[in-house]
């Protein structure tokens, strides 16, 4: 396999579908799928055919974390520049893309894999994944944003919780803390995925990239400047030709057409 069978890429009725592609090591990242995702993900943000994302794993995992055999060798890179060159850029990349992320997480979802997928903008699951925060087991601290993502997601306990004991946490668990949006069973999982992805793809982008910069803000603000701010993509988004569509279409009492224009 060559590094650039480390992601498998595809586009279909504008979903950018993205999977990470070394299932005999249960898609853990080395530099090159590492790098590889860097450079899909800044492909989709500049390809206007693009107008959702898909991120999932071949095989029976989503994402095992960091290879440790790569980060273990004689000629290693230190653990904190793995971090600071592979995930963090990743993590950025994910909350600054311009179109809506979807997680498909398929199976075991560890470590950084895990909070590759809690950084996403909807994360589903099958009913048989589940999410680990693995980073104690081996003396490390939670990266990949797992430290600012999951308080915020499940709150303080629960987050300190998970990333002290390591404990798994199944899809259904997840779901029922908030920790992700949907489980499905392993016979519609690929189905309800898709459905979803469609959905986004035919969603006026223009708006949801607004939403999710919004969400992004949301974090910083106080309650009045966060009004500012809805204020002020509010008026962006009114200015969009799916705006105008989107009126149309109601008042013609038709399914609208939007173009992500």
């Amino acid at each position: 396999m060559t590094p650039s069978d480390y992601i498998k890429y595809s586009l279909e009725n504008g979903v950018a579908t993205l999977t990470l592609n070394r299932p005999n090591v249960f898609n853990s990242f080395n530099r090159e799928m590492a790098l590889a995702l860097q450079g899909h993900l800044q492909a989709c943000a500049e390809d206007e055919a693009v107008r959702a994302v898909l991120l999932t794993g071949e095989g029976k995992a989503f994402c095992g974390g960091q290879d440790l055999a790569e980060a273990t060798g004689p000629e290693a890179m230190e653990i904190s520049e793995i971090v600071v060159q592979h995930y963090n850029p990743i993590i950025l990349l994910l909350r600054q893309l311009n179109k809506p992320v979807i997680a498909a997480v398929n199976g075991v979802a560890a470590g950084a894999g895990a909070n590759l997928a809690l950084a996403c903008d909807i994360v589903v699951a099958k009913e048989t994944a589940s999410f680990i925060q693995a980073f104690s087991k081996i003396g490390l601290i939670p990266d990949s944003a797992g430290t600012f993502f999951l308080p915020r997601l499940i709150g303080f306990q629960r987050a300190s919780a998970l990333m002290m004991t390591g404990n798994k946490v199944t899809a259904l668990e997840a779901v029922q803390m908030g920790m992700i949006y949907k489980a499905f069973s392993e016979n519609t999982f690929e189905t309800e995925v898709r459905e979803l992805a469609q959905k986004l793809a035919q969603m006026p982008t223009k708006g949801l990239a607004y939403t999710k910069q919004l969400l992004n803000e949301t974090y910083q603000h106080t309650l009045e400047e966060q009004l500012q701010q809805e204020a002020v993509y509010q008026q962006k988004a009114g200015q969009t030709q799916d705006f105008k569509e989107g009126v149309e279409a109601f008042i013609q009492k038709r399914k609208p057409n939007f173009k992500g224009q």
